[in-house]
């Protein structure tokens, strides 16, 4: 099939790799794996997620609805800041609400007081290698970090959530996380039913121990009678999808630069949000050297550096690997660029063609 790019490109069979580790992980341990929408939301795929996961997980009013009409299954919302008017819509949508404050818990709890509540934790340690996206960063406003808070409002609570992780693929660490979860909310944990572990646990990366993973969550939920969360995204989507671009240009500064059809800023943004270099697929040791740049008007609008199997030519394939995660729900109209279509390959080999943007797109975004 013949696809003008730029296109993003998800391929079920990857996909599936992950899923079947989700698949694992609740056999094994009993959790449960809510599939975090704020990473990717791409539904065009929930058929086969849907299959191995349990239900889905929200940062806002939008998200909650979109995996209540088109995840199914648990539905949990999140946010750190609801307004009221997000309340009252959020309600037909849930089984879980879950409150970032006692603040916001106390103010709507009249509201909510029939679904099952549940309150983040900011519990004072993290793993993270971006201060960034560090949830418990000097001054975090993500979690409740006072115990005598916290023990406040336990009668009025069935859960809680612990999101302190991004991109933890270290098991040990997390191993000493979760004591120590233990031993600080000994108490706590004993009195709710439910708990979530949040995202950023990458137990899905190759050679991780999942078995090691598996047993570590189901003492954890023996010894205090909870049901486990846990919320994957990058853990969900990761080597499943490309970034699929053609080089329009290419010009020497000193280097060769290979200017393609998409943009880092618009396209792939958190590489430039956490000033990283993106995975190229086909990567040779040895050959030319490119940078590769998007075509933004942006000056650091610079994907990283290639070494293609080949020298590169105008209309030659560049294609940017591990793009799913944080990249179609962050896509963006600047400068007017051509919006890259959703592709997926199907697990009998078919190729479908989701969405594709063009300008009326483009202005409907705007006003």
């Amino acid at each position: 099939m013949n696809i003008n790019t730029p296109y993003y490109f998800i391929d079920e069979t990857k996909l599936l790799r992950n899923m079947k580790i989700m698949e694992q992980v609740r056999e094994c341990s009993g959790a449960k794996s809510l599939l975090a929408l704020k990473c990717f939301s791409t539904w065009g795929v929930f058929d086969l997620m849907r299959q191995y996961m349990d239900g889905t997980t929200s940062s806002s009013l939008f998200e909650a609805r979109l995996g209540y009409e088109k995840f199914g299954k648990e539905t949990h919302a999140y946010c750190v800041g609801y307004s009221p008017a997000d309340i009252t819509e959020i309600l037909g949508y849930a089984d879980k609400i879950i409150f970032n404050s006692t603040s916001q818990l106390d103010a709507h709890f009249e509201a909510v007081k029939a679904k099952p509540l549940g309150l983040r934790v900011n519990p004072g340690f993290s793993y993270s290698h971006f201060d960034l996206a560090d949830p418990v960063r000097k001054f975090s406003r993500l979690g409740v970090a006072d115990p005598a808070e916290l023990q406040r409002c336990l009668p009025r609570i069935s859960g809680l959530m612990f999101h302190f992780n991004c991109e933890n693929d270290d098991f040990a660490t997390f191993s000493e996380h979760l004591d120590a979860l233990g031993e600080q909310y000994a108490e706590a944990l004993s009195r709710v039913e439910w708990i979530s572990l949040g995202g950023g646990l990458y137990f899905t990366k190759p050679d991780y121990p999942v078995e090691d993973f598996c047993a570590r969550l189901k003492d954890f939920a023996d010894k205090f009678g909870v049901q486990i969360y846990l919320e994957p995204g990058e853990s969900a989507i990761t080597g499943c999808a490309e970034l699929v671009t053609t080089v329009v240009d290419i010009v020497h500064n000193e280097k060769d630069v290979a200017i393609v059809d998409a943009s880092v800023e618009g396209h792939m943004l958190d590489l430039l949000i956490y000033r990283l270099s993106a995975k190229f697929d086909g990567q040779a040791e040895r050959g030319p050297e490119y940078m590769v740049a998007g075509r933004s008007c942006l000056a650091g609008d610079i994907f990283g550096t290639y070494r293609p199997p080949a020298p590169l030519s105008v209309g030659d394939e560049v294609r940017f690997a591990d793009a799913a995660g944080y990249t179609m729900v962050k896509k963006n109209w600047f400068n007017g660029l051509q919006m890259p279509a959703i592709v997926v390959r199907r697990l009998n080999g078919d190729i479908e063609v989701l969405r594709e943007f063009g300008y009326k797109d483009f202005l409907d975004n705007l006003s």
